[in-house]
């Protein structure tokens, strides 16, 4: 049997709510096993003994069904005989539930919970979880004076406990509730820390990174 009708023959019995089902496919010829590597290479094979063994996924991105279909017969047409076999199968059930998102409030409570308690002066930054966030988000946050991150999508900002130049924690807090309030995805993390600095004819701590005076 060619393997593209074996592999509809399996697809046929899985269950309706299958989502991921994990295969082997072994060559007749074990000459011909490189050969059936490259054309399932799409598919993520990997070899495993004299099998290659790959995962298809019913829904949501490759390798998916149709994929498989197409370089199963891409594979029958080079005459390169092999047999399919089911090893497992993962259903909707069975997946895990996606995490809830911690709240950006939530996150630069346990930022700050981690510093010893004679901090003075921080580095942070807001990493936001999508690019459509970011203006709305720099807007939310223009209290803290953010700049833009440009290697990720995150905002830098500063934060002083008792004086010098930075918002307050408080005031990162609420900040961060407005873009919570918004649904905005993220992070809050604290990059670099300062404790009992004292400032002198200035308005605080200098920070250099990569060159750049933040």
């Amino acid at each position: 049997m060619k393997l593209v009708d074996q592999w509809r023959q399996l697809e046929e019995g899985l269950p309706a709510d299958w989502e991921e089902a994990r295969v082997a496919v072994r060559t007749e010829s074990p000459a011909d096993l490189p050969r059936a590597a490259a054309v399932l290479g799409p598919l993520g094979a990997g070899r495993r003994g004299d099998a290659l063994v790959l995962t298809i996924r019913h829904s949501g991105g490759q390798p998916g069904p149709e994929a498989a279909r197409r370089l199963f017969g891409r594979l029958d047409a080079s005459r390169v005989w092999s047999g399919l076999e089911l090893l497992d199968v993962i259903r909707r059930e069975d997946l895990p539930s996606p995490a809830e998102p911690v709240p950006v409030a939530a996150s630069w409570d346990a930022a700050l919970a981690t510093l010893p308690p004679d901090w003075s002066d921080l580095l942070c930054e807001l990493e936001l979880d999508s690019s459509d966030h970011l203006p709305r988000a720099a807007l939310l946050c223009a209290p803290l004076n953010p700049t833009r991150d440009r290697s990720k999508l995150a905002l830098l900002f500063r934060c002083a406990r008792r004086a010098g130049y930075g918002a307050s924690p408080g005031m990162a807090r609420r900040c961060f509730e407005r873009c919570d309030a918004e649904g905005l995805t993220g992070r809050a993390s604290v990059l670099r820390a300062l404790s009992e600095t004292d400032n002198v004819a200035t308005q605080g701590a200098v920070w250099y990174v990569g060159g750049r005076v933040l």
